[in-house]
């Protein structure tokens, strides 16, 4: 453990490096601590010998290195409480009654990554743990009609589509047929299912059986691909961990690989996890903080991605905040 005073001293360069990326010197933390800045160098040096603060030049100040970040989230850092215009932001999101609970989550989600700049994301429950249980379909005019999917865990989802020229009865005997020869079915095998043992006989039975087909196909393609959702991607593009093009470009790219982000769903408790640097399988450069909420049958995780100099005691609060509203 750090004494008292090397303990403040990393606890401040660690603060003032996350407010503005500069290496932090001597100077500045001897007027912050009452201490002269040869007492802070040989300090800062002792920091730096236990790998906690690196040089990014021989003369220059120091910067907190992986293990200073996490040493500062494990043993320094203080949980920040909203503020009251960031908690106004996100109350009208979660008292909107008119929105589901995956809207919700989305939303504030955008709210938090247009607060902080930081991309945010949501892993839903995996849907081969859904198996489907009922297709339904509610007609909204002539061409537009509701079609709600319900799981055997009880999760529902729906979907507006059109269809021209189609009367209710075909599209009816279609959900019959998929209700009758592929209910039970895992959730993320339904588009399989539908080409191999709906499609090569629905001509029998519906007239408009393409137009139909293809309308319920994407669908249920599109309820499968909720499992990841990225909000605020282009906030990587502010910091300026990220200006390389070739860093943002692989930094994308994984974020495009749902197996990489599903990775950081690895925890079963719901505690709030820091994942700084090399402890995630995104890049070096940056910090996810997750946390996983259960509501009903619905459950999942939340994270927000940013640079290592993330304002974690704020970050952290907001998460804790979003897990009570999303689970009351």
């Amino acid at each position: 453990m750090l004494s008292e005073r090397q303990s403040k001293i990393l606890k401040l360069i660690v603060e003032r490096y996350i407010q503005d990326p500069i290496p932090v010197g001597s100077k500045v933390v001897s007027k912050q601590i009452n201490c002269s800045s040869a007492t802070v160098r040989n300090e800062m040096g002792e920091l730096e010998k236990l790998g906690l603060l690196e040089k990014t030049h021989t003369s220059s100040g120091r910067v907190p290195s992986e293990a200073g970040y996490r040493y500062y989230v494990d043993h320094l850092m203080e949980i920040k409480k909203m503020n009251a215009e960031d908690m106004l932001k996100l109350q009208m999101v979660f008292r909107n009654q008119q929105l589901a609970l995956s809207d919700v989550i989305t939303k504030s989600l955008q709210v938090i990554s247009d607060m902080m700049n930081y991309t945010t994301v949501v892993l839903g429950s995996k849907s081969h743990e859904n198996l489907l249980k009922q297709v339904e379909v509610i007609p909204l005019d002539d061409e537009n009609l509701t079609v709600i999917i319900v799981t055997d865990r009880g999760h529902v989802e729906h979907k507006n589509i059109m269809l021209k020229d189609v009367s209710l009865e075909e599209v009816k005997k279609t959900v019959g047929l998929i209700n009758n020869l592929i209910s039970g079915t895992p959730i993320d095998e339904v588009g399989k299912k539908l080409e191999f043992e709906i499609k090569p006989i629905i001509g029998n039975y519906v007239k408009q059986h393409e137009q139909i087909y293809n309308a319920f196909y994407h669908v249920f393609t599109d309820f499968t691909n909720q499992e990841v959702n990225i909000v605020g991607r282009n906030k990587m593009l502010e910091q300026p961990e990220f200006s390389n093009v070739e860093k943002i470009k692989n930094v994308f790219n994984k974020l495009d690989e749902n197996e990489i982000l599903s990775s950081i769903e690895e925890d079963d408790d719901n505690n709030i996890k820091v994942y700084i640097g090399k402890e995630n399988n995104i890049d070096d450069d940056i910090t996810v903080i997750q946390t996983k909420f259960k509501k009903g049958n619905d459950e999942g995780t939340i994270a927000i991605i940013g640079p290592k100099r993330m304002e974690y005691e704020r970050v952290v609060g907001l998460l804790e905040y979003m897990k009570e509203n999303i689970e009351r």
